[in-house]
């Protein structure tokens, strides 16, 4: 095993949430939730939003280095994509509940659909980038749908 394979797991499968069988990106969003809204309780959204932006980082490099290590381009354990692009979802929910289940839902309705240009970015990127750039395109979809809900529905 390389120096720093561990850690690169450990963050690639979001702690082993993406171990779990069946829907592991379904099961990485949902591990996602409790420590974004532990950012967001004991800071504020924008600092959950900067937490999204350093596990994207992170996760260019862990899950680009799993993927690697296991000769596959994608592989489904792989979840720090969902945690970046969930939290990036969460920022506008703040701490309502009914946002904060609108969030995961939108989100993973467009991770799993992938409308354009997440669809493109999940065909044309490859590696870590490849990896995360898909989710944190959803995840800014989905944000868009949580801001939207806020302001016109949960005024």
């Amino acid at each position: 095993m390389k120096p720093g394979s561990f850690i690169a797991a450990a963050l690639a499968t979001w702690f082993g949430s993406g171990l779990l069988p069946k829907a592991p990106g379904t099961w990485g969003s949902l591990a996602a939730i409790p420590f974004g809204l532990a950012l967001t309780w004991y800071c504020n959204p924008w600092f959950l939003f900067a937490g999204a932006l350093a596990v994207f980082a992170a996760g260019i490099w862990a899950g680009g280095r799993y993927a690697e290590e296991r000769n596959l381009d994608d592989p489904g354990a792989v979840v720090i994509d969902e945690v970046a692009g969930q939290w990036i979802a969460l920022v506008p929910a703040a701490l309502n509940p009914w946002l904060i289940l609108l969030a995961f839902l939108a989100f993973r309705v467009f991770d799993i659909l992938k409308p354009w240009p997440v669809g493109l970015l999940d065909r044309r990127l490859k590696g870590g980038l490849g990896i995360m750039a898909d989710d944190v395109a959803a995840g800014l979809y989905a944000a868009a749908v949580v801001w939207a809900a806020a302001e016109f529905i949960f005024i």
